[in-house]
């Protein structure tokens, strides 16, 4: 269910380039800028909007469409996590074994939550043809009153 031969760990940033061609993707400009990015931040949960941000701070001459396809194709391939909050708002987790977040509703921040903070007994049996690929948890949270 994870990607943990693509997993980098916090304290030791991995070059853009190896990262990209660990997973099987060639390193192009715009893949290794937004790579870059993404490794120097550690374990995060950002949105591609929040990325487009960053690289046009870094002057890194990337398109929003780009940063999408980029994305997409990082999701793919095991490098990153999507996580869909609700439809037009996803959030891309550089940290990509299986684990839990919390999801600030008033502030739309999401945050790891505790590994091994949720279990389950059991899990409906997949249709015929069909395995379970993973299992997502997101647990909503807000302030009270």
């Amino acid at each position: 269910m994870s990607h943990d031969s693509t997993t980098v760990p916090a304290d030791r940033p991995e070059c853009s380039t190896s990262w990209l061609a660990r997973a099987g993707l060639r390193p192009t400009r715009q893949r290794r800028a937004l790579a870059d990015l993404l490794l120097a931040g550690g374990n995060r949960h950002l949105t591609a909007e929040t990325l487009h941000g960053e690289a046009r701070e870094a002057d890194a001459g990337v398109s929003l469409a780009t940063v999408y396809n980029t994305l997409k194709a990082f999701t793919s391939v095991g490098l990153l996590r999507e996580i869909v909050i609700e439809p037009g708002r996803v959030y891309y987790d550089t940290r990509n074994d299986d684990h839990p977040h919390f999801y600030h509703e008033d502030d739309g921040i999401i945050v790891d939550a505790p590994s091994g903070s949720v279990t389950f007994a059991d899990l409906p049996e997949a249709p015929e043809g069909m395995e379970i690929a993973s299992v997502d948890v997101v647990v909503r949270l807000r302030r009270k009153g």
